[in-house]
């Protein structure tokens, strides 16, 4: 058994959980009207982490590599998720 892999593992997917979590409150208390509850704004700080990982690059922006800055540029991506949800429920 590889204690030591799974330690990470879980690591991993806990630091994600926070930060997604974190990131998709701020998200929903910066957007106006709110988010989706803790699971959905959990949910949507995690797409919003992966969105912003493969974009901010592309763009050219960066917000550094620490607890910080991968909790601004997932709420930064988790609010442009935000934004696109209610624009598609409109519609």
């Amino acid at each position: 058994m590889d204690t030591a892999g799974d330690t990470a593992l879980f690591s991993g997917i806990l630091s994600a959980i926070i930060i997604g979590g974190l990131a998709g409150w701020l998200a929903g208390k910066i957007v106006r009207g709110g988010g989706f509850g803790l699971i959905g704004n959990v949910i949507l700080g995690i797409g919003g982490a992966v969105l912003a990982n493969f974009a901010l690059p592309f763009l050219g922006l960066g917000f550094g590599s620490g607890f910080l800055g991968s909790v601004l540029s997932a709420m930064l991506g988790a609010a442009v998720v935000l934004i696109i949800i209610r624009m598609v429920k409109q519609v």
